[in-house]
């Protein structure tokens, strides 16, 4: 794959908006791997880029994208919501990863990637951190009365964040959406192996509500690796060699993948 200082846009389809995604893709065979990011992250995370070295490494499709508003892609962050980056994730996917997907889903993108799976029934998910339903369980549940009140007053809040030195917009858009979208209520079948990275330090996404959605899915091809110092971003050596294990080891399990890797 060559990469530019900004890689190449795609038209979002119609229905979805006029603005346009940034992604890149990484040529290869098999069934794709798609990199799904976390809330306000983009497509060049540590994360991102070691699934890149390693789909260099295997000869493997890898395609990533900026969700709208976030990174290199058009749209402004505070005007989008679950339901359009679950668009945004299903339009890459169907365009440019149409076989059977592994997806690798990092916090947000966990979630998004269990709602994509409903329809687009990947080869395997590879979680990360995964925030299912952070929008109720993680923001909204945890708010003071005045921080929902502003919500629902002004329609926005300002959030402080450990990870820009921005703060971080909670529209009440963004709850509201949320809601169409929870999934903790209920079973869970994605249809395909699923592997859970989660830190039991993680401040954000608490390793129980990991758990908790460990218990609404399947009893079949679930695996929880637990690292007990683990903060949320899980980006270190080890860590990445855990990631990349994971997906290696999902993808080698879709028996596409292995036909491919046997030619």
């Amino acid at each position: 794959m060559t990469e530019t200082a900004r890689p190449p846009a795609i038209p979002m389809p119609a229905g979805c908006g006029p603005h346009r995604l940034a992604t890149l893709v990484r040529e290869g065979d098999g069934p794709p791997v798609v990199w799904l990011g976390g809330f306000r992250s983009d497509m060049r995370a540590t994360k991102a880029e070691a699934i890149d070295a390693w789909a260099a490494a295997r000869g493997r499709r890898f395609v990533r994208f900026d969700y709208s508003g976030h990174g290199e892609s058009e749209g402004r962050f505070s005007d989008f919501t679950i339901s359009d980056w679950l668009a945004d994730a299903e339009a890459v996917i169907g365009r440019l990863a149409p076989e059977r997907p592994v997806l690798v889903g990092s916090s947000m993108g966990g979630w998004i990637a269990l709602l994509a799976a409903r329809r687009l029934r990947p080869a395997g998910l590879v979680l990360i951190a995964p925030a299912t339903d952070f929008t109720e369980a993680l923001m909204w549940r945890r708010f003071p009365d005045e921080i929902r009140r502003q919500v629902m007053e002004d329609g926005v809040w300002q959030r402080d964040s450990a990870y820009s030195p921005e703060p971080t917009p909670v529209t009440r858009a963004l709850i509201e959406d949320g809601r169409r979208h929870l999934l903790l209520d209920g079973p869970i079948d994605p249809g395909c192996p699923v592997h859970i990275l989660q830190g039991m330090a993680d401040p954000d996404v608490p390793w129980r509500h990991a758990l908790a959605l460990v218990e609404r899915l399947p009893e079949q091809d679930v695996t929880l690796t637990l690292t007990k110092a683990g903060e949320h971003r899980l980006s270190g050596p080890d860590d990445l060699a855990r990631l990349t294990a994971a997906v290696e080891t999902i993808a080698a399990a879709d028996p596409a993948a292995s036909a491919v890797s046997g030619r």
